[in-house]
């Protein structure tokens, strides 16, 4: 238990404690801190207290304004950092409990800082690991009999995003405008985007990396991987169709990210960990673990349009349905010798469940615009409209504590008109 006080339903508890980078209107730099209860701990107002065998020479790394440096630290840097943070925060511990004066200064309402990206994000890489989502749109686009190719059993599939834009919560995104071609025998238009979509993922941050040439072997691969967030990979469908053939996406998934602020570590959700999924057939042995890394962490997302009174979820759905897990995408990513480095974010891919208020898109849930989504009596999407603000949650539920995230937050703004 913290002396903080922490309600039953915050996301926030002692056992969770993730990362963020934060700034203050009083002190506009950035720097790092952990979420307790209604509460942020600036870790520079304490970085004196961290004294373990490991951080005791590493102090200097809470004076950074990412997180890049500490994550660069490894797993057992992670872990001493954690339980002093947690015997700091103690009911039994008074070094911080009984000092008023550095309470003042270390322990700052949430609702006075503005939450910032929490790393340098070097290259971003996309996966496509729901064998529902794979599967429901390999039937849209090719039908029940060829929904997944020949190669999605047997790696993680992905791509190179970009990483220039990815954003906070909270973060205002455009709609794009590009080439689409609508009717397959006409000429491509240009324009604004008309079947703007979300996709409901979640992601991970890199900790330490690699040499150039080294892969990272799957039995290691947790020891690289620090944390996850709420991922947002919005999606121009129209854009996408025209355009990914033959590379893949481009246009359609560079315009915005959006990412939930607060990272949650691999440590805080180790209870959550489940079996993984049987996966028929056997991967090839680099990507062969049996130590269970799937997690059950419950993932929604709702939608308030600008003529809506309040927000109405529709989607819900787990990331134990996640058919490859972030161990697998992390040594296939590098098995060719590809360097990964601290402050990498490697995504899971849209998440969908098996039934349809679990599927991760709109482009699922109203399976290509035929069936509307029913948002209020009268108010219906098949695609986002300007002014949708779209809302994603992950929590876990523990033996009386909630483990979250932080909302993931974006609002749609109309394109910029062209001539």
């Amino acid at each position: 238990m913290s002396f903080v006080p922490v309600l039953p339903d915050c996301h926030f508890p002692i056992q969770n404690l993730p990362y963020g980078i934060f700034s203050t209107k009083i002190d506009a730099k950035c720097r790092i801190g952990v979420a307790i209860g209604e509460f942020v701990l600036d870790l520079q107002a304490i970085k004196h207290l961290f004294n373990g065998p490991i951080m005791k020479l590493k102090q200097h790394v809470f004076e950074e304004e990412t997180l890049n440096k500490f994550m660069s630290l490894g797993h057992e840097a992670w872990l001493e950092t954690r339980q002093t943070i947690q015997s700091i925060l103690s009911k039994e511990q008074s070094v911080l409990r009984d000092n008023a004066d550095l309470q003042k200064k270390c322990l700052i309402p949430q609702k006075e800082v503005t939450m910032h990206l929490p790393a340098a994000i070097g290259d971003y890489t996309d996966f496509y690991s729901s064998r529902e989502h794979a599967t429901n749109v390999g039937t849209m686009f090719r039908g029940k009999e060829n929904a997944l190719l020949p190669n999605w059993l047997h790696l993680p599939v992905g791509y190179h995003g970009r990483a220039s834009s990815v954003v906070v919560s909270g973060t205002p995104v455009r709609r794009p405008v590009g080439q689409t071609r609508m009717v397959d025998d006409k000429p491509p238009t240009f324009g604004p985007c008309k079947l703007l979509d979300f996709e409901l993922e979640m992601a991970f941050f890199v900790g330490p990396g690699n040499a150039q040439g080294e892969p990272i072997p799957v039995a290691k691969a947790h020891e690289h991987i620090f944390g996850m967030v709420i991922m947002n990979d919005w999606s121009a469908r129209d854009i996408q169709k025209w355009e990914y053939v033959p590379l893949g996406p481009f246009l359609a998934k560079n315009f915005c990210t959006t990412i939930s602020p607060w990272i949650v570590t691999m440590e805080a959700l180790r209870p959550f960990l489940v079996s993984n999924p049987v996966q028929d057939p056997q991967p090839l042995p680099y990507l062969r673990h049996s130590d269970p890394y799937s997690l059950n962490v419950n993932v929604e997302v709702a939608i308030k349009g600008e003529e809506m009174k309040k927000e109405v979820v529709i989607s819900k759905s787990n990331m134990k349905y996640l058919y490859w897990t972030a161990k697998q995408q992390l040594a296939h990513h590098t098995v060719t010798g590809c360097n990964a480095r601290p402050g990498d974010l490697m995504a899971s891919g849209t998440i969908s469940g098996p039934t349809p208020d679990s599927y991760g898109s709109m482009l699922e849930l109203s399976w290509r615009g035929s069936k509307p989504i029913q948002l209020e009596p009268g108010i219906e999407r098949k695609f986002l409209k300007d002014g949708d603000e779209v809302i994603m949650k992950a929590h876990a539920q523990g033996d009386g504590y909630v483990i979250g995230f932080g909302d993931c937050v974006g609002k749609v703004l109309p394109s910029i008109n062209f001539p």
